[in-house]
């Protein structure tokens, strides 16, 4: 019966240990969120931890319990937001058959606020990160890191699309530093409101050098991102 109890009273402080872990990370993510909000309507640079305190509702001294500094949790909402974004994008394309489609759900996520209605957030974001990465090693780390994965995104699309027949046999690293430095120079544009380079222009241009990069047929596959859209 005494081992009983003692069972027992073990599990009651792992249940407890648990709940509050859990806790815990509801209110990181809590903090994380509003620092992504302040950051867009602020700018990074004028970002303070007061700022995310109040919007959370909460003390700056929690804040800081959470993550030490100003820089760690300013980088840290960008490392929230990006793979957010990717875990989205892997929802959606779940379902999408073919390397084509897949890769029109890449460009649209980027360029189209109705597909993405975070997709400018997102970009606002990245201006302020590719601002500061000259000037502060631990933004540049985390610049690199998306970076990396944003071309490895578009590369791994690249060669199941030709070993499925559909692409032309095309370099997939230069193409996948290429298209996603289209993008990133289009989503400037449009987190600007760039008058000549509206949204859907922009997923047409990408598309279109996709569509005579790859040799794809390009109407089918803006049909299916329409479609997807509605």
């Amino acid at each position: 019966m005494a081992g009983s109890g003692k069972t027992k009273g073990t599990k009651g402080v792992a249940a407890r240990t648990e709940a509050a872990g859990a806790e815990a990370e509801q209110r990181r993510e809590q903090m994380l969120r509003a620092a992504v909000e302040v950051i867009v309507e602020r700018g990074y640079a004028d970002t303070r931890i007061a700022d995310v305190a109040q919007r959370t509702g909460t003390s700056p001294a929690l804040v800081i319990y959470y993550f030490k500094t100003r820089d760690h949790l300013l980088t840290e909402a960008i490392r929230f937001s990006e793979d957010n974004w990717y875990a989205e994008g892997q929802r959606r394309m779940a379902d999408i058959r073919t390397a084509a489609g897949r890769l029109a759900e890449v460009i649209a996520m980027t360029t189209l606020p109705d597909t993405d209605p975070a997709s400018r957030s997102r970009w606002l974001l990245w201006l302020d990160l590719w601002a500061l990465s000259p000037r502060s090693s631990g933004v540049a780390a985390v610049r690199q890191k998306y970076d990396e994965r944003w071309r490895e995104s578009v590369r791994s699309i690249v060669l199941t699309g030709q070993e499925a027949g559909e692409f032309a046999q095309v370099d997939p690293d230069n193409f996948a530093i290429t298209l996603s430095s289209l993008l990133d120079g289009l989503a400037v544009q449009i987190a600007l409101d760039d008058s000549q380079v509206p949204p859907q222009r922009a997923f047409d241009l990408a598309m279109g050098y996709a569509a005579d990069r790859l040799g794809f047929e390009l109407k089918t596959a803006q049909k299916k991102a329409r479609k997807r859209r509605h």
